[in-house]
């Protein structure tokens, strides 16, 4: 069977501090509550379901999951499942099929481990930049990314980025439904004051903000 090129995920993603308050307020979020049934060695199999909410659902330690995925049901008009390969070098296998929102939210509450978050968009020089603010174990944790149809070379990388996350696994979303951020946000602050900032520097060189 030949594998749909489109089926490949081009991305970087970075951890963020001090996220710049005005670039949220440019967008409304997109709500996503998403279950995963396999999470294992970097694979994963992903229901997603999202849609826009108002008011905007905080996301801290508070913000449960499937009590979310409850009380915002019928705000939720897209769906998805998803198969994902491991992560090299910013190329992921990703093969994503759209399905009903009905069966995905019957699908999640049966099943595997939620994650919430706030995702929002914000065009950042050439690049659209999506920005995850993470809710329930996860808080108070925030991802940038931008993904590309090819590598991402030559990223102008904005400065709320403190260090890049593309390959390390227990930032992948999959990662963080199997061990939240909250379980081991002390140790990766001491180990980010010990090691200092990482950027990936095999794509062509990275530009500054």
């Amino acid at each position: 069977m030949n594998e749909d090129e489109d089926d490949f995920e081009f991305e970087r993603r970075f951890f963020c501090r001090d996220l710049p308050r005005e670039l949220l307020g440019e967008s409304r979020p997109t709500l996503i509550v998403q279950s995963y049934y396999v999470h294992e060695d970097n694979f994963a199999l992903r229901v997603r379901l999202q849609g826009q909410v108002d008011p905007v659902v905080p996301m801290t330690a508070r913000t449960d999951a499937l009590h979310t995925l409850l009380e915002e049901g019928d705000h939720f008009e897209a769906a998805s499942m998803t198969a994902k390969g491991p992560s090299v070098g910013g190329t992921r296998y990703e093969a994503e099929r759209a399905i009903d929102p009905g069966i995905a939210l019957e699908l999640v509450l049966r099943g595997g481990i939620p994650i919430v978050k706030n995702r929002y968009g914000v065009w950042l020089d050439e690049d659209w930049w999506n920005l995850d603010v993470f809710g329930d174990g996860n808080a108070p944790l925030v991802v940038a990314e931008v993904e590309r149809t090819g590598p991402v070379t030559d990223l102008t990388i904005p400065d709320f980025c403190a260090t890049e996350i593309t390959d390390d696994p227990r930032f992948s979303n999959d990662g963080l439904a199997n061990r939240p951020f909250g379980d081991w946000s002390a140790d990766f602050d001491q180990e980010l004051k010990t090691e200092g900032p990482r950027f990936l520097t095999n794509f062509d060189g990275n530009r500054e903000s």
